[in-house]
């Protein structure tokens, strides 16, 4: 495992270059060392921007591409912000209650037997009776919700759990000022945008749909995220899926990482890896590295396996994610 943690010199250059960056930046780049509601509130802006862009001119590329680049790392990073970070692997009861079910899903069991999890952690949570019931009727409604759609329940799971990491981001730490409502104005406009017709207007104005790879062409990606929706309102959705998705992954590979550092001030990239390696433990990491390996090997020969592939491996992560609001919601933020 040596290898592993000598790994972080490779990010010495990279480093480097950021130093040089900032010194070019002068005095522009000390407040956003310094400040870090002003720092997370901008590199949140800026990616809903990027997200935003990269949808309206490439929204095919952004959903074959995404999963096998940021999947495997955002992953890890559930585990490592949801699990490790509060010190819930420690709580035993949590672990074999919420996790057999999670474990299940993962291994192809159904949509409800997932939100299991979240009523163990509902009940497991340090919170008074009156929460805990509260938490444990919403989730009946969800449950109820989910039962009632059928066949369709994983789409619009799969739909919801990119917004459920948008807002665990923003609970993650208390935010005050009003530049923190800058990223919400920004990501509820983008989601105005896509939803509605002006956004599928333009993508069909500048030939964004032409942009796709293999089979992964507009067709296959109504099949997969609309199914039986008329095509109209479903090209909407799937523009606002590959949009939610980017910003899925930039909320646990960005945004959270920066929020839950103790320090105000940005680690270099070769210390947060460093970080990774202690919080998670040198063979996780290895392990989460060859799979990322593995996952790009696989779609340089078959893009859409490797996609199918990847959404088996991650279908447990969004209960994952529920448990984490559930208990976020019932024992209040992490700090």
């Amino acid at each position: 495992m040596e290898l592993v943690l000598a790994a972080a010199r490779l990010l010495d250059p990279v480093d480097a270059a950021r130093r040089r960056w900032l010194r070019a930046l002068g005095s522009l780049a000390r407040p956003l060392m310094r400040d870090r509601a002003l720092r997370v509130a901008l590199v949140a802006s800026g990616v809903i921007v990027s997200a935003t862009t990269a949808t309206l001119l490439a929204p095919l590329l952004l959903l074959a591409l995404g999963p096998i680049v940021w999947g495997v790392p955002h992953l890890l990073a559930d585990l490592r912000y949801m699990v490790v970070g509060p010190g819930y692997h420690r709580r035993w009861s949590l672990v074999l209650l919420a996790g057999a079910p999670i474990v299940a899903v993962g291994l192809g069991a159904g949509l409800l037997t997932g939100l299991l999890a979240a009523v163990a952690a509902a009940l497991l949570a340090r919170a008074s009776w009156r929460r805990r019931l509260l938490a444990l009727v919403g989730i009946g409604a969800l449950g109820g919700g989910l039962w009632a759609l059928g066949g369709a329940a994983d789409v619009v799971f799969a739909h919801g759990h990119n917004f459920v990491a948008v807002a665990l981001w923003w609970w993650w730490r208390p935010r005050r000022g009003a530049l923190r409502w800058l990223p919400v104005a920004l990501f509820a406009g983008a989601t105005a945008l896509f939803l509605s017709e002006v956004g599928a207007q333009w993508v069909a104005a500048v030939a964004g749909f032409g942009w796709s790879l293999g089979q992964m062409g507009v067709e296959y990606q109504l099949w997969r995220l609309t199914p039986g929706i008329e095509e109209a309102l479903g090209i909407r959705l799937v523009l606002l899926f590959a949009f939610a998705q980017a910003i899925h992954y930039a909320v646990w590979l960005h945004l959270i990482p920066d929020d839950d550092r103790e320090r105000a001030t940005p680690a270099t990239f070769s210390r947060s890896y460093r970080e990774l390696c202690a919080a998670m433990g040198p063979w996780t990491v290895a392990v989460a590295g060859a799979l990322a390996a593995g996952l790009v090997g696989w779609a340089l020969f078959d893009l859409m396996a490797a996609n199918h592939g990847y959404f088996r491996l991650a279908r447990f992560h969004g209960h994952l994610e529920l448990c984490a609001a559930t208990l976020l919601l019932l024992e209040g933020r992490r700090r």
